[in-house]
């Protein structure tokens, strides 16, 4: 193994002067903040042109295809076996080393979902069969995702790249250009809806084309700042590199252990093809909703963790790691529950305030306002799933993962089956809460009964605390919230004024609870 080189050595340097893990957070929540209000105006503009139809269910289906493999393979299992292996070359190998693991890296990840794209592209009908089997019998519905899944495919390999260069920009603390990239594939979609549309017989075809042109911007934002780091040599096939072959390995396993939520997400997916028109919807809006919570905390708490827990484990520091992982549980509980408590009171009126215009119908509102509630059930368990997996990625241990991973995907099915017939579509999206929760609680066990999570001081007295808040804030909102039948009939600025009322009185609710009982900021600067 080669000395560091200079370049290794300033590496260190930056690495002891970047910013505390709670101004990075909050600076990728921020980032991500914007992306996810963005998103939800996406959402509102897609709802008021295509509404819960068929077309829509169509293009939600041929969307999540290839977003549901970008989870997988780029935001999932790829980045949670990349990263920690790129940290250990930044700290124990020379700049050089880093640039031709770069290179090698990129260039695999390129030509394995070239072909996997050109192939997916080819099989694009059977694809939507087997992901949305419900769609069968219907011949006009099957036909047009087929069409949008071939033009939504590339998005793929676009974002995967995108993913890589993201993890390289968050291994060197640059956090801000990977948390604010998300932002450019809502304008795009937004920009097609309002100005596409027009142009194509089915206008709902303008929103594929616009996930493609997302892809590339994405993509090429992040070119000018790889530059900066000087991390963009180019591509090169390198499978045999052993960087590259130490990726590969981790990877295989992380493909379940770190996107167990997104296999139960596709699940639903599945199941509700067969019920009854607009479930898919129903659950795509809901889904959207609970996503806002967990995209700006507890996926920027854990962007911020990894490359931080990855380095401790190279400097085999376990007492700072473990030290991390209770800074991060204890922000998911102080952010995560009184998000969920919120979704879950005010579910009919944000779905009311947000989507119930132009094809929205009340019914519709109700629906998605069901399965919000369950999904809200569960936020707080996404959230530690977040944050408790890469206390297993950090340490290249993919295995462990993969083994819950796959427990808590058999739970899934089994409550999928018991509470589809019961509660429809609603019956899908508890069922994905209670396998997170068991998966989260697996992977909690065991970190702590390994001994690499060691709880830190005064866990009950701050439970106390979160639980006096929680219970002040929920009783604010239900009895300040009006009843769902004024949120349905209720215009446009009424809903927005009185919902900003709630948010801002929850937040003064629970903000003052926590500073009642002694929270205050600095005990979260780690």
């Amino acid at each position: 193994m080669s000395e560091p080189s200079k370049s290794s050595a300033q590496d260190a340097v930056e690495a002891n002067k970047s910013p505390s893990l709670l101004r990075s957070s909050l600076l990728v929540g921020v980032m991500t903040m914007m992306s996810r209000v963005l998103g939800l105006a996406r959402d509102v503009v897609i709802a008021g042109y295509f509404g819960s139809t068929a077309s829509a269910d169509a293009f939600f289906v041929a969307f999540k295809i290839p977003n549901f493999l970008r989870r997988l393979f780029a935001e999932g299992a790829f980045s949670q076996a990349f990263v920690p292996v790129l940290s250990e070359y930044r700290t124990k190998r020379s700049f050089e080393e880093v640039q031709e693991l770069v290179r090698r890296v990129s260039g695999t990840l390129a030509g394995t979902l070239t072909i996997v794209t050109m192939l997916c592209m080819l099989a694009s009908p059977l694809l939507i069969r087997l992901f949305a089997p419900g769609f069968i019998d219907q011949p006009e519905k099957l036909e047009l995702a087929g069409e949008m899944l071939r033009i939504t495919f590339p998005y793929l390999l676009l974002i995967s790249l995108t993913a890589l260069a993201g993890s390289i920009l968050n291994s060197y603390n640059r956090f801000a250009v990977p948390a604010f990239t998300p932002v450019l594939l809502n304008l795009s979609l937004i920009g097609s809806t309002l100005f596409l549309t027009p142009y194509f017989e089915s206008g709902v075809m303008a929103l594929a084309w616009g996930v493609v042109i997302a892809g590339i911007s994405q993509l090429l934002l992040q070119i000018p700042f790889l530059l900066q780091i000087r991390l963009l040599p180019a591509p090169k096939w390198g499978k045999d590199h052993e960087g590259v072959k130490r990726i590969m390995k981790l990877m295989i396993p992380a493909l379940f252990g770190v996107s167990v939520s997104q296999i139960n997400l596709l699940l639903d997916t599945v199941l509700a093809s067969f019920l009854v028109t607009g479930s898919v919807s129903w659950l795509y809006y809901s889904d959207r909703l609970a996503e806002l919570p967990l995209g700006v905390f507890g996926i920027a708490i854990a962007t911020v963790i990894l490359p931080s827990l990855s380095r401790k484990h190279s400097e085999e520091s376990s007492g700072q790691f473990s030290k991390t992982l209770d800074w991060a549980l204890r922000l998911v509980l102080l952010i995560g529950l009184p998000a969920a408590v919120a979704l879950f009171i005010l579910a009919e009126p944000l779905i009311a305030t947000l989507f119930d215009y132009g094809e929205m119908q009340n019914h519709d509102v109700l629906m998605a306002a069901m399965s919000l509630k369950a999904y809200s059930l569960g936020l707080v368990a996404f959230m530690l799933i977040k944050v408790l997996a890469p206390g297993y990625f950090a340490r290249q241990d993919t295995k462990t993962p993969v083994k819950i991973a796959i427990k808590a995907m058999a739970a899934n099915m089994v409550f999928n089956l018991m509470l589809v017939f019961w509660l429809q579509h609603a019956g899908l999206a508890l069922a994905t809460t209670l396998s997170a929760f068991l998966n989260a609680g697996m992977l909690f066990w065991g970190l702590k009964r390994t001994g690499i999570f060691k709880a830190t001081d005064g866990w009950l007295k701050y439970a106390a605390r979160l639980l006096f808040a929680n219970t002040v804030l929920a009783t604010c909102l239900f009895y300040m919230a009006a009843d769902t039948e004024w949120w349905l009939e209720a215009g446009l600025w009424q809903r927005v004024f009185e919902m900003g009322q709630l948010v801002v009185a929850g937040v003064i609710a629970y903000a003052a609870s926590l500073l009642i009982t002694g929270v205050r900021i600095r005990q979260f600067r780690h």
